[in-house]
């Protein structure tokens, strides 16, 4: 494993980096001297952010449109990865999205999207970038769960289970590929001030009602950056919300009234 104060010329790719959390680790890998490489679906933003790490760093920097959940899309753009950028150093795996309606109403299509996005996407992507560092014995994989993949609230039930799966794979991941050299990371953020509520929840109402536990991308990113090529194995934010989640853990049936009352807002 590298040091993990020293990302200068380090190869970081971040998935959903168009927006967010995942625009603002581009910007801070950046500032340390990392080569970044963006990949989003959306290609009119993704130039943009590309742009403004060459300005950070003074090097060049990549974009890749990317479609997390088309498998065919995934082995392309990992081959022009490889090809046109060199071997993964870092891989942060933050494309993902959420839909908060009770299960009863919500359309199981967008059900099986969210899993091929939020888990099997990752997976595709993962099992690439792992199989590429474990031949270099060195690599670090940084996967953004949520603290809704620890304790699931009412009108979560699709975005918790796949935060739950991402969890688990991560867990596994880390016993797996640490006797690799491949470190491991979970981040599980609680709600963060993003576009994600754009879809997640249109009326806006949720964020305003739990400000109190609201993160800043920007300055959970930095966080993220700075534990990159170390054995970091968890990220857990906010505070008060893992707290919360040590509550729940120990004693469940305050959990479910906490989960049921003060945590659930949306």
């Amino acid at each position: 494993m590298f040091n993990g104060q020293d990302l200068t010329d380090k190869v970081i790719v971040v998935t959903g980096g168009s927006a967010g959390l995942g625009e603002q680790i581009c910007y801070e890998a950046a500032k340390q001297g990392a080569i970044v490489v963006v990949c989003a679906r959306r290609i009119n933003l993704i130039g943009k952010v590309k742009e403004m790490c060459e300005e950070l760093s003074g090097k060049t920097a990549h974009s890749f449109q990317l479609d997390i959940a088309d498998p065919d899309n995934v082995d392309a753009v990992f081959e022009k990865i490889e090809t046109e950028v060199g071997p993964v150093d870092i891989l942060v795996n933050n494309a993902g999205f959420g839909i908060f309606e009770n299960f009863i109403d919500i359309d199981l299509a967008v059900a099986r999207n969210m899993f091929e996005v939020n888990v099997l996407g990752m997976m595709v992507f993962t099992q690439k970038a792992a199989v590429q560092m474990a031949e270099r014995g060195t690599g670090h994989i940084i996967n953004i769960a949520s603290m809704a993949g620890k304790m699931a609230t009412a009108k979560s039930t699709v975005y918790s289970a796949t935060k739950f799966a991402v969890l688990g794979f991560s867990n596994a991941l880390r016993l797996e590929l640490k006797p690799l050299g491949i470190s491991v990371t979970t981040v599980n953020p609680g709600p963060i001030k993003t576009e994600f509520f754009d879809k997640a929840d249109p009326t806006g109402d949720y964020l305003a009602s739990v400000d109190l536990f609201v993160l800043e991308p920007n300055k959970l990113a930095k966080e993220i950056v700075n534990v990159m090529g170390t054995w970091k194995r968890e990220i857990n934010r906010p505070r008060i919300m893992e707290g919360a989640y040590r509550l729940y853990t120990l004693f469940p049936h305050i959990g479910d009234l906490l989960a049921s009352g003060v945590l659930n807002k949306k």
